[in-house]
C-alpha cells in the first residue's frame, strides 16, 4: 500500500502558490533551485506529456503516475550514478554537507541551512538525510 502523503509532499514542494497543481513556471523554478536547468518551453512540454486532463498543469494524480512509472533499468542506473555523485562521504545517504559540497562543485553556493531545507522537502523518514529511495522519488 502506498502512502499518498509522500506524493503530496512532493506536489507541495513544486506547487508554490498552493493551488494543488504544478504549473510549468513552478516546475522550472523548483528544478532550478535543485540545480537543474529547464527552459520554460521544456517545462511546458514535460507537463503536456504528463497532463491527464489537458489543463496545462500537473495534478497529484499526474505526479503519482509519473513517480510510479519509473523503474526501467537504465533510468535506475543513471539515478544511482547521480546519487553517488552527491553521496560524497560514501555513507549511502546524501547529507546536507555532501549536498553543499556537490553544489559548490557545480558553481552554486548554498549554506548548510539552505541544504537542510532542500533535503527536508524529500526526507520522507525525517532523518535529516536522503536515502537512495528518497532521492529517486525527488528525481521523478
Amino acid at each position: 500500500m502506498r502512502s499518498d502523503t509522500q506524493f503530496e509532499r512532493v506536489l507541495g514542494y513544486f506547487d508554490e502558490d498552493g493551488d494543488g497543481k504544478v504549473s510549468p513556471s513552478e516546475l522550472r523554478h523548483r528544478l532550478s533551485m535543485m540545480g537543474g536547468e529547464l527552459l520554460l518551453k521544456e517545462a511546458e512540454m514535460a507537463i503536456e506529456a504528463l497532463d491527464s486532463d489537458g489543463d496545462g498543469f500537473l495534478s497529484l494524480e499526474d505526479l503519482i503516475v509519473l513517480m510510479e512509472s519509473g523503474g526501467e533499468g537504465e533510468k535506475l542506473e543513471n539515478l544511482r550514478d547521480a546519487f553517488e555523485m552527491y553521496d560524497t562521504g560514501r555513507c549511502g545517504f546524501i547529507t546536507s554537507k555532501s549536498l553543499k559540497n556537490m553544489l559548490k562543485r557545480m558553481g552554486e553556493s548554498k549554506s548548510i541551512d539552505e541544504c537542510k531545507v532542500m533535503i527536508n522537502q524529500f526526507d520522507l523518514n525525517e532523518d535529516g538525510m536522503l536515502s537512495f529511495e528518497e532521492f529517486r522519488i525527488m528525481m521523478h
